[in-house]
């Protein structure tokens, strides 16, 4: 028997509202001890945090702060301090080190159609002290506050900020551009600078390349600084001109700047999501000017993070090329000795009770034990994520959520071994955890307290289920390999009743669903779907094995994992195998195209994002042209051409190979400015379905990158996705 689902457009859209109200736990500060009269420490808690605003159709911040009294061993009482207020136009903040002062990077409006303006704020802990209009000083272009390059750096002296901004770019004419009649008045007379730019002519149309995909206004990168005493602002000179700086911070003793430099030649490819881009990390003497490398120059690096004792850097470290996002090499530097070693290394395969290796974007910001030996942070687990504290020394590592709910846990801080996590799972959307972390050797006794609670969502069942492939699907290099798929179910209504099942695999390839809180996912199962998440081979948490068993094999090891999970399933679950979609986006939507064709009998409805479609007619089109090679199992260099055999390579492991077998509904659904997969990949697929006859409709969103996140195009989306699902799976 049929499980009906949600199917009015007004009970779908309250539903929507209700699921997107939860809000994002984004980032937490914490503020330095204060010491009672009876001899008890208490610290105030900053998070900050982001929610959907429909009606306005924006993300909105605001921040909650919270008091955290502790004895230095244990979190003794915690509780909210005041009503949470939004945070307006800040585009990066920063506490001093001393937590006296704190940084703010602001953008104002520009008043009648004006260009924006952006701002260096001072503030202590009475009123603002500083306002530094960094658009008219004109010393740079825009400040960066993306996670690439961005940074808003404190001198341990609190005397200077650090901070990236975009190259001055010279005003550009045309050949034929009149001048304006020379007016009798001097520069003292009218307070202008003594020599204004004299603009390039033939200037004005020189193609500027970017960092590709959400970093399309990025080009050369700068490092800054503000000198606050003085006001002043001034760009630094050292560095040279082949690199793009980021990530920066000041030396321990505040002489020079150390940072990641990425090499932009021959050209730049996109950096949003890959860890594969060569750089190192770099210290400048702000004295004499020098440039000197800190790490080897043939390797992927980032996230730089000096010890509390100025004595260490840790930093994280990848191949250059290969897969995008892989297990990552933990290393430190010491600033004195000039020695780097390998602090943990990559792991070939994750086996419960042992680290399971790396797999993050970045390391939190504040990252060290107050030892300067211990660091802590969060990875991936299979389909899980977890906490580990590592022993830079030794390189043991200890989990610190062995004893806690299974689901997605991420560190925020750590500051006087205080310790700030965001945990959720597919049902519970975030919640606000704080712990002490115990002494070396005892920290498995960590002992979690919530400072914030979520109530679970009603209605949703989850479970992480692991399949073996079978032999005849098994890679002959990496044998042995598994993976997981987590299953969402409603958990409501009678047991007799079989729901239809969404199929969902992620993007990447090399990438996880972890058991955290998903919007769309959640909002189907309340709907009446199950859905299935699966992290086939190749995703992120399984070892490096995993990893590098699917480059040669997408479209064929990957597509069987996801097609076996949902075999199963259906067998071992009361699920409808008469109603079975799929939902897939990027690299998801890639296997959601191909399942499509290569099963046509098992789906009878599909919505994809952004879809790839074609890696032979993507590969001149995207910002990652390796990406397209090395899944395909080809090598990759900058200049590389392709011949006929390695097109026809491409277009045999590409969905449009099976599009002729293709026979349920698709919705596409693009984003306009994708320069990841560039929206002539749905256009081609949507075309090709057309001219076959198989119903499909195609969503534009202007505005809209690769990840289609701005609040109105996901709103839309999901109320687009689900009306189709409903329509074409007879719900």
């Amino acid at each position: 028997m049929q499980q009906p689902v949600l199917s009015s457009v007004d009970e779908v859209v309250e539903l929507y509202r209700e699921l997107s109200r939860h809000p994002g736990l984004k980032a937490a500060c914490l503020g330095p001890d204060v010491t009672t009269q009876y001899g008890g420490k208490y610290c105030s808690l900053y998070t900050e945090w982001s929610q959907r605003d429909l009606a306005r159709a924006e993300n909105v911040k605001f921040c909650r702060q919270y008091l955290i009294f502790h004895d230095g061993a244990s979190v003794v009482y915690s509780g909210p301090a005041g009503t949470c207020s939004e945070i307006k136009d800040e585009l990066l903040s920063r506490e001093s080190p001393s937590g006296a002062l704190k940084a703010v990077l602001r953008k104002v409006p520009g008043k009648e159609k004006k260009e924006e303006k952006q701002f260096l704020e001072v503030w202590d802990q009475n009123c603002k002290v500083k306002s530094i209009d960094l658009t008219a000083l004109d010393k740079h272009g825009t400040v960066y506050d993306d996670d690439h390059f961005g940074c808003l750096a404190w001198s341990h002296s609190e005397t200077h900020l650090l901070y990236v901004a975009e190259k001055k770019r010279p005003k550009a004419e045309s050949f034929f551009q009149s001048k304006a009649p020379e007016l009798g008045t001097s520069s003292e007379d009218v307070g202008c600078p003594e020599k204004a730019d004299v603009p390039l002519k033939g200037e004005q149309f020189v193609y500027h390349e970017d960092w590709g995909e959400a970093l399309s206004k990025r080009s050369v990168p700068v490092l800054c600084v503000m000198d606050i005493e003085a006001s002043s602002i001034s760009v630094l000179e050292g560095i040279p001109e082949h690199l793009s700086p980021g990530q920066a911070f000041w030396s321990p003793d505040d002489t020079g700047v150390v940072f990641v430099g990425w090499w932009p030649e021959p050209f730049r490819l996109g950096l949003q999501h890959c860890t594969n881009r060569r750089s190192a990390l770099f210290y400048v003497d702000l004295t004499s000017g020098a440039c000197e490398p800190l790490s080897g120059n043939n390797m992927a690096v980032w996230s730089p993070r000096l010890s509390p004792d100025r004595c260490r850097i840790v930093y994280l470290e990848n191949n250059v090329f290969g897969p995008h996002q892989q297990c990552s090499r933990l290393r430190m530097y010491d600033w004195y000795t000039k020695q780097t070693s390998t602090v943990l290394a990559d792991v070939p395969r994750q086996t419960w009770g042992a680290f399971p290796g790396i797999y993050c974007s970045a390391l939190p910001g504040l990252c060290w034990a107050a030892d300067s030996r211990r660091l802590v942070l969060d990875t991936a687990q299979r389909s899980q994520q977890d906490i580990f504290v590592v022993d830079t020394v030794t390189g043991a590592t200890t989990l610190l959520t062995a004893d806690a709910p299974q689901g997605s846990w991420s560190l925020l801080t750590i500051d006087r071994d205080i310790l700030v996590a965001r945990f959720s799972t597919p049902s519970c959307p975030h919640t606000l955890k704080v712990a002490v972390l115990p002494s070396a050797g005892l920290e498995a006794q960590v002992q979690w307290v919530c400072l914030q609670d979520a109530a679970p969502v009603p209605g949703i069942s989850w479970s992480i289920r692991t399949l073996q492939p079978p032999p005849e699907q098994e890679h002959p290099q990496y044998k042995g390999l598994d993976f997981d798929a987590i299953l969402l179910h409603p958990s409501e209504g009678p047991n007799t009743q079989k729901h239809p099942l969404v199929v969902m695999p992620h993007g990447g390839p090399h990438s996880v669903f972890t058991a955290g809180w998903m919007l769309y996912p959640a909002a189907l199962c309340r709907m009446g779907f199950a859905v299935l998440l699966v992290n086939y081979r190749g995703s992120l948490g399984f070892g490096q094995d995993s990893v590098y068993s699917l480059p040669g094999n997408v479209g064929t090891q990957d597509v069987r994992d996801v097609q076996l999970c949902v075999e199963r399933v259906l067998q071992e679950s009361s699920l409808d195998a008469g109603r079975v979609a799929l939902i897939g986006g990027s690299h998801g939507g890639f296997l959601a195209c191909h399942l499509l064709g290569q099963f046509p009998d098992t789906y009878h409805a599909c919505v994809v994002r952004n879809p790839v479609v074609n890696i032979a007619s993507m590969v001149a089109a995207t910002d990652i042209p390796d990406w397209c090679l090395t899944e395909t199992g080809l090598p990759y260099t900058p200049d590389t051409l392709q011949d006929p055999a390695q097109w026809t390579e491409m277009l045999q492991k590409s969905p449009m190979r099976y599009i002729d077998r293709v026979r349920a509904p698709v919705l596409l659904m693009l984003g306009e400015d994708d320069q990841r997969v560039p929206p002539q990949q749905g256009l081609e697929y949507y075309r090709a379905l057309k001219a076959r006859g198989v119903p499909t409709r195609l969503l534009l969103y202007p505005g809209n990158g690769h990840a289609l996140a701005g609040v109105e195009a996901e709103a839309d989306g999901f109320m687009n996705m689900a009306l189709w699902l409903v329509k074409h799976l007879q719900c």
